[in-house]
């Protein structure tokens, strides 16, 4: 069964999920206009993901996707903390932040039965996931009420894996994509690869449909994704300039900036590669730095230099995701951009 027909939408385009840069209304615009919107709920709190959840159900009568990251928390490590955050002192002493009022948390949770419980309420159409996938009893509760069931692969194994798990749609996440790699059979990022090198040997793995992830930005990189066996796209950074993003300032100027042509995988944001737009603190730290504590541990101590900066409108310390290919990114409403995608 194609894509388009197996989640009930009319265009080939899935809207990626981007936490910290949407929430419901850019997935609602993409929904609305065919495509599917998809809202990254893996940072949101029960109150705030049943506030976007009653949103996405009262303004879109399409499908949409609510997407879960899958890691196993990780054992807090004191140590390896205390000695991140010396690493970072000098950034503290800079920016007058006391270490010692910095807490400690995951800032990230896996998918859990507390979430699969609030989902069955609102039975959302697709569920997605990233780093693999929830154990057999969640996943069971999320089929129960017929979701659709997606999940990032990032290389052939991983979507063998996921295939014979029973998921319904395949994401095949190259490595030019922005935010953070979906790899989970392995750490070893040399296993990764570009999205039209790994795109054709997922398709030749797999009979469930896969759609193509990474790099591509317009309705030209769909159309030689779709020549290649993707039965669909997802996008991700074309979308953060639109006015239903939740961007921030500085986000928005670095991606019109020079600086948007250099990014760079790192785990100094919160314990796991992603790609971003370099910035001073992965100039200076690393990108990639064995010191940093496991995801997503890391993201405490970084968060008070990142908001210090942000108020003195820099971006020298902010999370900047976005993939290899920022040519797309343009200040159009979501609704145009997806249809534009699409070539229609």
């Amino acid at each position: 069964m194609g894509l388009q027909k197996l989640l009930g939408i009319g265009l080939p385009i899935i809207q990626a999920p981007m936490a910290g840069v949407q929430g419901s209304a850019l997935a609602i615009a993409v929904s609305n206009a065919g495509g599917l919107g998809s809202l990254p709920c893996a940072m949101l709190g029960p109150d705030a993901l049943r506030a976007e959840l009653t949103k996405l159900r009262a303004q879109t009568p399409k499908p949409f996707n609510v997407n879960f990251f899958c890691h196993r928390p990780p054992a807090p490590d004191a140590t390896r903390e205390a000695l991140w955050r010396h690493n970072l002192a000098h950034y503290y002493r800079e920016f007058d932040v006391d270490p010692a009022s910095i807490p400690a948390g995951p800032g990230r949770l896996p998918f859990d039965a507390a979430a699969a419980e609030l989902l069955a309420e609102f039975k959302p159409p697709v569920v997605s996931f990233h780093f693999g996938l929830p154990d057999d009893t969640l996943l069971a509760r999320v089929r129960g009420w017929g979701a659709k069931v997606m999940s990032s692969a990032t290389t052939v194994d991983e979507a063998r894996w996921l295939e014979a798990r029973g998921v319904d749609v395949i994401i095949a996440q190259g490595l030019e994509a922005g935010g953070h790699r979906g790899m989970f059979l392995s750490e070893d990022l040399s296993t990764q690869l570009g999205t039209f090198a790994l795109l054709p040997q997922v398709v030749r793995a797999v009979r469930v449909p896969v759609v193509a992830a990474g790099g591509i930005s317009d309705a030209a990189g769909v159309r030689a994704a779709l020549a290649l066996g993707a039965t669909g796209v997802q996008v991700g950074t074309a979308y953060l300039l639109c006015p239903e993003a939740t961007t921030s300032g500085v986000h928005r100027a670095a991606l019109q900036s020079p600086a948007a042509t250099h990014t760079a995988l790192t785990n100094l944001y919160t314990g796991r590669p992603a790609r971003g737009i370099l910035t001073r603190l992965m100039r200076e730290q690393g990108p990639m730095s064995t010191m940093a504590p496991a995801f997503p541990l890391a993201t405490a101590a970084v968060a008070p230099l990142r908001a210090k900066a942000e108020a003195a409108g820099s971006g020298d310390f902010s999370p900047l995701w976005a993939g290899q290919n920022t040519s797309g990114c343009r200040s159009v409403p979501a609704a145009q951009l997806t249809r534009e995608l699409a070539g229609s």
